[in-house]
């Protein structure tokens, strides 16, 4: 690319990410690929990223660094640093990961010499908190086929979603809705980009992801390291709060009704209708659906239970403003902001 404009642009979201950051921004800038941006969004962190960030940024013009003036939430912070980004490719870096000096240029001469792949990651494997190793990530999916279809069946089954984290076409991200703000939205995003196209993943160990329990799915995706191994014990019993994840992605939605799992398969759904399918492809997208969502039809349930409960809980602090008032037009007042 010419006229400063970079080949690759990397977006790092982050929020409180002093203990992890130093290591991951040195394993990015110490990569053999150098024709790139790094766009660091900030969000509202409170500890010493802003320090960290702008130390950095200082000593390399790659990087550019902003702040929010107040935490927007996960997924408008990570589309935020795709909005930022010019690059002909793009990628998501964590503040906690990892990755060797040449994932870039690999997954870049793959994206360069096959135009039919979108998405191209490695193999990789888990550390712990001081970077000692744990297991490898040995879930692989067939999502280098050329029927759409068949990705979309592969993306619905239980994963990681780590795909995220490979370098991607940024002419296929601009082709889907950006990252949405509700439970599995990761997952869903990523599933959107397999109708797109074909993943390539590299048989090599180059990424690495660090497990620790600050990170998001160890807040709400119980012992998720099972899945990692195929572990068919991981049961619906410790499938993630999605109420706690949902809001996780958007905190805006704190203490409001939600229907989470209904709004999984309104996405699922939805994701077969926003890309040109022939009609074969999406009937075999929809049995898809059914069969990897059956038996977990008692969490659509779930959340209407979750309705019934958050609105006995809103009609008894009703009652109990209405005891306490002795105005009707206050009466009036909060049955209006009840209903609305």
């Amino acid at each position: 690319m010419s006229n400063n404009q970079p080949r690759l642009s990397i977006g790092l979201p982050i929020y409180n990410g002093e203990k992890f950051i130093r290591a991951a921004l040195d394993s990015l800038l110490a990569q053999t690929f150098t024709d790139f941006e790094l766009i660091i969004s900030d969000n509202a962190s409170t500890d010493k990223t802003e320090e960290i960030c702008r130390t950095y940024a200082a000593q390399d013009q790659r990087i550019r660094y902003y702040r929010n003036d107040k935490n927007i939430g996960c997924a408008r912070n990570f589309n935020r640093v795709f909005d930022l980004s010019v690059g002909e490719y793009f990628k998501w870096a964590a503040h906690d990961d990892l990755h060797a000096p040449d994932f870039l240029a690999k997954c870049i001469a793959v994206l360069d010499y096959d135009h039919t792949v979108v998405l191209c990651h490695s193999h990789m494997y888990f550390i712990d908190e001081n970077g000692n190793f744990l297991q490898n990530y040995n879930i692989k999916l067939k999502t280098d086929s050329p029927k759409p279809q068949e990705r979309f069946h592969e993306l619905l089954s239980k994963h990681l979603c780590y795909q995220n984290y490979g370098v991607i076409r940024t002419s296929a991200i601009k082709k889907i809705p950006p990252m949405g703000s509700y439970g599995i939205a990761d997952g869903i995003f990523l599933l959107r980009l397999g109708l797109v196209g074909r993943f390539y993943e590299i048989p090599e160990y180059l990424f690495i992801a660090r497990n620790h329990p600050q990170q998001s799915m160890s807040m709400f995706i119980p012992n998720y390291m099972l899945i990692t191994n195929n572990n068919f014990q991981y049961s619906l019993s410790t499938s993630p709060d999605f109420y706690a994840y949902t809001v996780w992605f958007d905190s805006t939605k704190k203490g409001k009704i939600l229907f989470p799992h209904w709004r999984i398969l309104w996405e699922y759904t939805r994701s077969i209708w926003l890309l040109p399918l022939t009609l074969y492809e999406r009937v075999c997208c929809h049995i898809s659906i059914y069969r990897q969502l059956k038996g977990t039809e008692y969490l659509l349930l779930k959340d209407l239970i979750v309705m019934f409960q958050i609105l006995s809980k809103h009609l008894q602090k009703m009652f109990i403003a209405i005891q306490q008032t002795t105005s009707i037009n206050h009466i009036y007042q909060i049955l209006f902001l009840l209903i609305v």
